[in-house]
């Protein structure tokens, strides 16, 4: 008996140092090693199931929740031998419960002994082992389980060692207009919009990366630069389900900034590569026609510049540096003055800065927003006086930024300047350009419909340079469609030429829906004979008039009509 005993102790005590040895050895850590000395060791104690738990906190565990590890060694029927339970220095929990086959006789105490010194040391390990990921998640992952930019510096300085940067490139994008997208289709359905696309962009990019939460909706990715063409389609424009029963589905774009590494491409922080992306990124988010936006140096003295108009812009808008000029829009068979587009012009130090100098950098901000605003109430004042000095007054357009679209407010806040004013609606038309997306298309048919139903005109600026323009006119109740001047036939074209028969069409097209054409970008003569014959209705251009001063168009007012041919 005492040689039997002997021989058990000396077999669990070599199986139990080899595990110890396993557990410890951190550098070349074998978890399949692990799992064969406790299958070992089940077997030599008779322990025919044993079965670990984890918790996060007690309430976890008290919901029945956590993780369950079980090793099996029998698929007989087993009763409970010994259980227990340890609460982390964090406060998760571990508890391990073990089982013998109940054809098994009772275990004996050297049995019961050696189990709780296996369970002991098997407990500890887990809790260090989920302790350590814990640790890791706090670490590298946000609280809704997104990676996060701890990851991503982690991710570079590990390639960057490695010499494995080259033939990557970083990605920083934001979800447009993602705010409405929660406002459409509810909150919780636009967590799993979110989730889905950054899941989809995350099988992608496979191995070769890594995509990264930074808060909100605004996100950073490295990939492999092969893998850039479908990744930057994938953010131009996705249809996202968030509904598996129907498989409802929601249009998803994004602003990015990007930059491709070269080959040989080393750095000596993560900042080098997020200040390259960042700066992309903003150019993206402009305002502008381009919502993917490669690096480029150029775009560091833009960041310059643009931090420097966004500097000077509120004190310019108080003192009310920013002037209205107005550019006729003139009948194109009679030559009367039909109406005017309200541009700014701003006054710096007793010089005009043109506007391509300061709207693209104010457009990286809701202050273009209040520029748009601004402009709308100076104009809704010079009209005012002109009624109130008996003028022949014209309607007059004022462009707005599609950055407006943001603001739920929108309309109520355009109508609240105008019946501030006192003027007449029928003296005010607004501006607005063309969109892409689903969201921005429903929030613009909000807006021209409540302004139709005040009796402000609305127009589609540049129509025919998007990608929804049929669908913009079918649906929208718009009053006028302003042609963009690349649709213009260009000297020597004939009237087969496809820009001639382009804009015919479109003409066409648009008197057949009833709304006032306008061709944008007339400079000559020849030009003006193509709306003509196109039955164009109005024109404005360099052939009639640049914008003017207030002053200089007042007295466009008073001649009324121009000398056309």
């Amino acid at each position: 008996m005492n040689k039997e005993i002997t021989d058990r102790e000396l077999r669990f005590y070599e199986l139990f140092e080899q595990l110890v040895s396993y557990m410890t050895d951190f550098d070349h850590m074998d978890h399949s090693k692990i799992r064969v000395k406790i299958s070992e060791l089940c077997s030599l104690l008779r322990i025919a199931k044993a079965v670990t738990r984890l918790y996060r906190n007690e309430r976890e565990e008290q919901r029945g929740g956590g993780e369950t590890q079980a090793t099996f060694l029998s698929n007989e029927p087993c009763s409970e031998v010994m259980s227990k339970r340890i609460v982390t220095s964090v406060m998760t929990i571990c508890t391990l419960t073990i089982y013998k086959a109940d054809s098994e006789p009772e275990l004996d105490e050297f049995e019961k002994s050696c189990c709780d010194l296996v369970m002991r040391t098997v407990m500890s390990y887990v809790s260090r082992n989920r302790l350590r990921d814990i640790v890791k998640e706090l670490a590298y992952y946000d609280d809704n389980g997104y990676k996060n930019l701890r990851a991503l510096r982690h991710f570079v300085m590990h390639c960057n060692k490695a010499g494995t940067l080259g033939g990557r490139a970083a990605i920083n994008y934001n979800l447009r207009h993602f705010a409405l997208v929660n406002q459409q289709i509810g909150r919780e359905a636009g967590d799993i919009v979110m989730r889905t696309h950054y899941e989809t962009l995350e099988g992608m990019i496979g191995s070769r990366g890594i995509a990264v939460r930074l808060g909100g909706d605004n996100f950073v990715c490295i990939c492999g630069r092969e893998q850039l063409p479908d990744i930057v389609k994938y953010l131009t424009e996705a249809a996202v389900v968030y509904d598996k029963t129907d498989y409802s589905s929601v249009t998803v774009t994004t602003s990015a900034g990007v930059f491709p590494f070269p080959n040989e491409y080393t750095v000596s922080s993560s900042n080098d590569i997020m200040g390259k992306i960042v700066n992309a990124f903003r150019a993206a988010q402009s305002g502008g026609k381009e919502h993917i936006v490669f690096f480029d140096e150029k775009l560091i003295k833009g960041r310059e510049k643009s931090m420097r108009v966004q500097q000077l812009f509120p004190e310019a808008l108080r003192n009310d540096d920013f002037k209205v000029f107005y550019q006729p829009k003139v009948d194109v068979t009679s030559g009367e003055l039909r109406g005017a587009e309200a541009l700014c012009r701003w006054f710096h130090k007793g010089e005009i800065v043109s506007p391509i100098d300061f709207i693209p950098y104010l457009e990286q901000t809701n202050d273009i927003c209040k520029l748009d605003m601004y402009m709308l109430r100076h104009v809704c004042a010079d009209i005012k006086r002109w009624l109130e000095e008996g003028r022949q007054v014209v309607r007059v357009s004022v462009n707005l930024s599609r950055k407006n679209m943001i603001d739920p407010n929108l309309l109520e806040t355009i109508m609240g300047i105008v019946n501030e004013s006192g003027i007449p609606h029928e003296y005010i038309e607004i501006e607005l350009t063309e969109t892409t997306t689903d969201v921005e298309f429903t929030d613009l048919r909000r807006v021209v419909s409540g302004l139709q139903q005040q009796g402000i005109s609305t127009s589609v600026d540049d129509f025919g340079i998007g990608y929804s323009s049929l669908n913009l006119i079918r649906v929208i109740p718009w009053n006028v469609l302003k042609v963009d001047k690349s649709f213009l036939p260009e000297e020597g074209d004939g009237e087969q030429s496809k820009s001639g028969l382009m804009f015919r069409h479109v003409i066409a097209m648009a008197k057949a829906l009833g709304l006032e054409c306008i061709a944008e970008g007339v400079e000559t003569y020849e030009q003006l004979t193509v709306l003509r014959d196109s039955g164009c209705d109005t024109a404005q251009g360099f052939f009639f008039d640049k914008p003017l001063p207030r002053d200089e168009f007042e007295k466009r007012l008073e001649q009324r009509i121009y000398e056309i041919g």
